[in-house]
């Protein structure tokens, strides 16, 4: 039987010990609610784009701005984002903010997300 393109099974049999299994192994709610949050801050190409600057350079917002042909603002309406999900952090140094990956995680979540889609 198929919803659309998706296969179902032609009979409808409950495996409660399998239920069961995986239901017990499912985050709890607030954990689930936060890493979906998360997956959507990478929904969006200027942050990818921002994500890859930041894997070359720690850069300031002008410089950024520059380099991806977008104002200083949209720039930092998009930084904005990206640190309260905690994928990038800040420090000043004299009039300039310089911007700068959180941590290698990040690295390893845009890696993996290339290897898929390459596959």
């Amino acid at each position: 039987m198929a919803l659309g393109d998706v296969e179902c099974c032609e009979l409808k049999e409950v495996h409660k010990d399998k239920v069961k299994e995986v239901f017990d192994s499912l985050p709890d709610e607030d954990e689930m609610y936060d890493l979906a949050e998360l997956f959507k801050v990478f929904g969006d190409s200027t942050r990818i784009k921002i994500l890859f600057a930041l894997f070359k350079a720690e850069i300031c917002v002008c410089d950024l701005a520059e380099t991806l042909s977008m104002t200083q603002s949209a720039v930092s309406h998009q930084l904005k984002i990206l640190k309260q999900a905690r994928l990038v952090k800040s420090r000043r140094e004299g009039k300039q903010v310089i911007y700068y990956l959180a941590d290698e995680h990040v690295r390893t979540i845009i890696g993996q997300g290339r290897e898929h889609i390459e596959e």
